[in-house]
């Protein structure tokens, strides 16, 4: 089963910003986490998961009953966890 990808306002004004290259690696190795999005991610404090891409984080939320990946923001590592 594959999991639903729900971006966020907040994501896609964050992600404008960025170069076309990593904008279409960060939306690649989203694509690439539907199937099995543990494997990919890593357990941040609170209920949030965080997906690394490079000098990138993307901060997410996993809903397993509902079978979604809400994705809240992306950004530089040294910015994004403030």
């Amino acid at each position: 089963m594959m999991y639903k990808l729900i971006y966020s306002d907040r994501f896609f004004k964050q992600i404008k910003k960025l170069n076309k290259d990593i904008q279409v690696r960060i939306v690649s190795t989203l694509e690439r986490c539907r199937i099995r999005p543990h494997a990919h991610v890593k357990k941040l404090v609170g209920p949030y998961y965080g997906l690394r891409v490079g000098d990138y984080r993307v901060i997410l939320d996993i809903k397993e009953n509902k079978l979604m990946i809400f994705v809240i923001e992306a950004g530089h590592r040294r910015n994004i966890y403030k």
